[in-house]
């Protein structure tokens, strides 16, 4: 090995070595000192781009988890205001209740129905009025669906007693009752106005289903409990039709037209009918005749049918035309021919001998008949049986024993769709994750009264009402499951979401954080090595003075 003072090899590689164990201690003191294994991107890479990664999706747990507090408190306010609005539908029901007591008078109900107004005014602010952050929380809407409101009317009385009643009516008076069938209810029928208010199809085949049809154009005034104006209440045609939707399936349904008709007349009775001919000019004879001459009317039928109730009680048949009703029911296939010569004993023969006897002394009948007071002339009533007077108002009660559930016992019924559902919701949109499709959506319904169904709610009308208020409670209480639902889910999502950070950040620590431990004996090191490298340089830098001794 040569000597040489121009290139100093030796030193040059301690100060390399000195300079890579200064570095090394540069490197580990800063990881110590921060407490980061990765200070830079030289560090490793690779591990430093996992890390930002997953330092990104920590930043947005967080602040989801931030969100998702801020939706609960929303949810919170929600479900505050539901719980009011349900203590003043609750109270609403209360007066509704009240009113239906036949102790108060229409002072009495006027002041429940004042009390009414201003619950539904609370009711409309406070679900207007909720509001979270400045927003509203419940959609302003003034309906929840788009719904037919004089089809809700109608199906409203339907349920609230005017089925009920009449089924109650046909069993008393004439001891039918329904095979359980379905009764259809159809809204979306018509033949204009005045014509055919009303009808029922079907048959009397086993199983098969009955259709109440319902003409629209004669049903769109429900201005008053009993529907429409006197002397033709909507619910008399309803109590009309019902007989023959009873008849259809307890008896063969095989019958003169006027025995149909006319006891579907006699059930709510037809004394304003009756009269209405006898103004027009017809003659008490002349009706008689119609039907002894193999015609019909409807004022002919029920005068026929009531003629027939008052002969078969003075022949002792129990109830009239309940007595004669009863064995139709019991032997099906019987004819009016068969069923009159069975009940009678003998005294009427068949239809031939009663018509005989109605030719003849039908109107007499008529004549003796008092169409001018306030009773219709209904089975059970004044005129027809001397029981209590049975108005055109009256005659039909309010309800039966139905409930607006199952307002009839003998038939399952089944309501056409009239509109309805969520014609507009408030939507909320909260991100519950870090990812750009972790979102929950949440709607919220009208809460106000016009929204549930409560505008222009009149407490005189006590099972409407009950029925209004009742669907109200349901929808806000179907709201409120939904906003517990929603809070239920928001904890998960925040369950999930602490869950989820804690086992990243656990895994971004591993990837980045610095391992004291084992950092701590390579600094020592480090050191040593670097204190070492000074030392060879100092001894490396003296090699030089080892040619002046060869020059001397």
């Amino acid at each position: 090995m040569s000597l040489s003072i121009n290139n100093q090899s030796l030193s040059l590689h301690a100060q390399r070595k000195l300079a890579e164990h200064t570095n090394d201690v540069t490197r580990l003191v800063s990881r110590l000192s921060s407490g980061m294994r990765i200070t830079s991107a030289t560090d490793d890479p690779a591990g430093q781009a996992v890390a930002g990664r997953m330092k990104s999706q920590l930043t947005g747990m967080r602040q989801a988890m931030r969100g998702i507090n801020d939706a609960t408190s929303m949810l919170q306010v929600a479900d505050s205001t539901l719980s009011s609005i349900t203590d003043r539908l609750q109270r609403l029901r209360e007066l509704a209740v009240a009113s239906g007591n036949g102790a108060y008078t229409d002072s009495d109900r006027n002041t429940l129905q004042a009390e009414a107004d201003q619950i539904l005014s609370q009711i409309t602010e406070m679900g207007n009025g909720a509001s979270f952050n400045g927003q509203a929380i419940f959609s302003p809407a003034s309906e929840n669906g788009t719904e037919d409101k004089k089809k809700r009317a109608v199906l409203d009385s339907l349920k609230a007693g005017w089925l009920s009643a009449a089924e109650d009516m046909v069993q008393q008076y004439y001891g039918l009752q329904g095979d359980g069938v379905t009764l259809k209810i159809n809204l979306d029928t018509t033949d204009g106005s005045s014509g055919v208010l009303a009808s029922v199809t079907g048959s009397t085949a086993p199983g098969s289903d009955v259709t109440l049809n319902i003409d629209m154009a004669d049903f769109s005034d429900m201005s008053t409990p009993d529907g429409g104006s006197g002397p033709v209440y909507d619910d008399r045609v309803i109590a009309h039709e019902m007989v023959h939707a009873i008849m259809l399936r307890s008896t063969s349904f095989n019958f003169p037209q006027w025995f149909t008709e006319g006891t579907a007349e006699l059930i709510h009775g037809a004394d304003e009918r009756l009269a209405g001919a006898l103004a027009g000019g017809q003659t008490a004879q002349g009706i008689v005749d119609t039907i002894t001459g193999g015609g019909f009317s409807y004022e002919a039928g029920y005068v026929a049918s009531r003629y027939l109730h008052d002969k078969l009680k003075s022949m002792g048949v129990d109830g009239g035309m309940k007595g004669l009703m009863t064995y139709l029911s019991q032997h099906q296939s019987a004819d009016l021919d068969t069923a009159l010569d069975a009940v009678t004993g003998g005294q009427y023969q068949g239809l031939g001998d009663f018509m005989t006897d109605f030719a003849a002394g039908g109107a007499s009948f008529i004549a003796g008949m008092d169409l001018t007071n306030a009773d219709t002339g209904a089975i059970g009533g004044l005129d027809a049986d001397g029981g209590p007077t049975r108005d055109a108002q009256g005659v039909v009660p309010e309800s039966g024993f139905g409930t607006a559930d199952r307002p009839l016992r003998n038939f399952k019924v089944e309501y056409p769709d009239i509109g309805g559902g969520a014609a507009l919701r408030n939507r909320v949109q909260i991100q519950i994750g870090a990812s750009a499709g972790e979102l929950v959506d949440m709607e919220f319904a009208a809460v106000n009264s016009s929204a549930l169904g409560l505008g222009g709610l009149d407490m005189r009308n006590t099972a409407v009402a009950l029925l209004h208020i009742d669907d109200a409670l349901a929808l806000v209480t179907e709201q409120r499951v939904q906003v517990g639902a929603y809070s239920n889910r928001m904890d998960a999502a925040a369950s999930n979401n602490q869950m989820a950070s804690m086992n990243l950040e656990a895994a971004r620590s591993r990837i980045e954080d610095v391992d004291y431990a084992g950092t701590a004996v390579r600094l020592t090191r480090a050191q040593i090595l670097q204190q070492a490298a000074s030392a060879m340089l100092t001894q490396a830098n003296g090699e030089p003075r080892a040619v002046l001794a060869l020059l001397r």
